[in-house]
């Protein structure tokens, strides 16, 4: 059985930024150890993911803050666009034509920059920022680029995810 689940898990473990053998360990030393991993680089800053993904996958289990960026305009509606992704400069330059996407990421920035020195003051040790569209493959995904950017220039652990993008 562990065989074949190491074997399932291979293609996670080849894309996984973080790999711990904790077959010797206790849950308190693994505890110690993934806070150590993942504390080296910042100090004690606190961890955070931004993670892009589709509502019509569900909305991730873990997460702490939601946002849905379904109001804005959808690349998926032009032939060109709609086989791109967020990351491409296509999409990129369309999005940007929209005042609305700009007044979305600004609310965002600023609602987070504004809130995520509160939550790390109570000892969070991570915290989990999900941006979600229809199909995780656009918007969802331009705007947690654009979030993680801006919250790298002020916080060192930052990781970005993008869960539907195939």
């Amino acid at each position: 059985a562990i065989q074949q689940e190491k074997k399932l898990l291979e293609e996670i473990h080849a894309n996984a930024d973080l790999s711990i053998d904790s077959s010797s360990m206790n849950v308190h030393e693994l505890r110690q150890m993934i806070i150590d991993r993942l504390t080296s680089q910042s100090g004690s800053e606190m961890g955070i993911l931004v993670q892009s993904f589709g509502f019509k996958n569900g909305v991730p289990a873990d997460t702490d803050f939601v946002f849905d960026v379904r109001c804005l305009p959808n690349p998926h509606w032009e032939e060109t666009l709609k086989p791109l992704s967020g990351r491409d400069c296509a999409v990129v330059k369309y999005l940007e034509n929209y005042p609305e996407v700009e007044e979305m990421f600004d609310s965002i920035h600023r609602f987070l920059v504004t809130w995520i020195p509160r939550f790390e003051k109570e000892n969070r040790s991570y915290m989990a920022i999900s941006i979600g569209c229809t199909g995780g493959k656009h918007r969802s995904v331009y705007l947690a680029e654009r979030l993680a950017k801006a919250l790298r220039e002020q916080r060192g652990n930052l990781s970005i995810r993008h869960r539907d993008l195939v």
